[in-house]
Formats: structure tokens, sequence, C-alpha cells
């Protein structure tokens, strides 16, 4: 009787979890919102750690994400397989830094790394615009800039781990998005630097990894926009909407267009 129910409670979270009914992408779509509020939490967490609800917070939010971890690996079924997923370690090094913040507070922030992975997967398209969006040049756009906002909490992160309490200069999170930015940008106004071998090779990273995703986001953002008509010849499945040929293989496409 008890793993009959087990099963059940098995089958109902993988259906919540990795389902494409309506109930599964409203509990995807408030899981997502979960996420995103976790992230606002760590980015406000420098100014609250004063105050005496920080701790409160702190551990409510380590209580869902436990339970949000279990749950995930209950549906999943196979636990060594899932523990072979990048993200499963990320979200266990943000519960180990929410369950002890004086010591791992700065391990927050990969938990940014799953609006990445949910980004870049079905799902997430599934429930914005019920997959009207998926595979057009919004999706593609929306993925460019999120690659960069990952990219840019993920560097201000390891900036903030590495050498707050070094340089005098980073004394919170915004101030190491601030340098972070800087960066990025190649601005560099001067005012913060990072010192010794690390941090000029950290600072290399941030200018030419930063500068390489925002020319994709604007190059994204700039290019024709494409349709999704597979060429009858090589199988090629997104072309330019006033395409003619295959830029594949050169066969004749024909693709509908409204002006015609």
């Amino acid at each position: 009787m008890q793993t009959k129910k087990r099963s059940r409670t098995q089958a109902m979270l993988r259906h919540l979890y990795f389902g494409h009914s309506p109930t599964s992408i409203r509990f995807q779509s408030w899981m997502l919102i979960l996420d995103v509020l976790i992230i606002a939490f760590f980015m406000v967490s420098p100014f609250l750690q004063r105050s005496g609800t920080f701790l409160a917070f702190d551990y409510a939010i380590a209580l869902v994400l436990a339970v949000d971890l279990v749950a995930r690996a209950w549906a999943f079924g196979d636990l060594r397989r899932w523990l072979k997923q990048p993200i499963v370690w990320a979200d266990i090094a943000v519960l180990a830094s929410l369950i002890a913040p004086a010591f791992l507070f700065n391990l927050g922030f990969l938990r940014v790394l799953r609006i990445y992975s949910m980004v870049h997967g079905p799902t997430f398209w599934r429930m914005l615009a019920g997959g009207r969006l998926r595979d057009t040049a919004t999706s593609e756009f929306i993925k460019a800039a999120t690659d960069l906002l990952v990219f840019i909490f993920m560097m201000t992160a390891l900036v903030h781990s590495g050498f707050a309490g070094r340089v005098p200069a980073l004394n919170s999170y915004m101030e190491s998005l601030y340098f972070t930015v800087t960066a990025l940008t190649t601005t560099g106004f001067g005012d913060v630097t990072l010192p010794g071998f690390w941090g000029r090779a950290l600072s290399i990273l941030i200018m030419l990894g930063g500068v390489s995703l925002f020319f994709r986001l604007i190059h994204v953002a700039m290019r024709a926009p494409k349709v999704r008509h597979p060429c009858t010849q090589c199988g090629l499945q997104r072309h330019e909407s006033d395409a003619v040929h295959c830029k594949a293989c050169g066969a004749m496409l024909n693709i509908p267009n409204d002006n015609d």
C-alpha cells in the first residue's frame, strides 16, 4: 500500500516538474518566479544582513529550496543520473550558502544558472505565450540577452567572492557589479582595479567574454528575422522571411508571404 502511494506521489511530482499539461506549466511558472525571487534576495542581502529578519528570510528560502531539491530528485527517479547534472550541484551549493550564509554567502548567485537552463530549455517557451515565440527572432534575442545577464551575474559573483574585503572599493555586491559592468564595457574608469595575477586574468575574462556576448546580442537584434519553413531537400528548418533559395542546398523554398 505504501509502495503504491509513493509511486503515485512520484508520478505526480514527475508530472508537475516535467509535464506539459496546463497544471504542469502553471507549477513550472511558479518555480521560475521562485528562482527570480531567490536571485533578488541575494542581490539585496548585503543590505539586509545587519537586520534581525535576515536569517529568518535566509532559512525560509533554504527550507523551500531543500524541499524543491528533494522533490526534483524524487521526480527524476534515477538519483545517480540526477546528480550528474551540473545544475543540480549548483543548486546544492546555493542551498549550502543559505544554510551557512556567514561562510558561503557568495555562492548564492549560482542560482542564476537555473534561469539560463530554463531559458534555453523547451519548458520556458511552452509557458511563454503558449509556445508561439519558440524558434522566433524574439526567442533568439531573449536567449542572447539571458546569456549576457547570466555572464554578468556570474562574473560579479566571482569578483565579489574573490576580492571583496581585499579591495577597499569592493565592499558590497553592487560595487562588484559596478566593476564588472565597467570592465565588460571596456570603460575602465580606473577607480576600481583587481590586484595580482588572478585579478588581471579575471578582468581580461570579463572584457573578452562580455564584449563577445554583447556583440552577439546586437547581432541577433539587428539581423533579418527568420521563419520556420523546412527545406524539402536538406531539411534546414529556418530561413530569412524573403529567401527564395535554401542557403544550405540551393533548393527552391516557396515560403508563404503575406505580401504576395
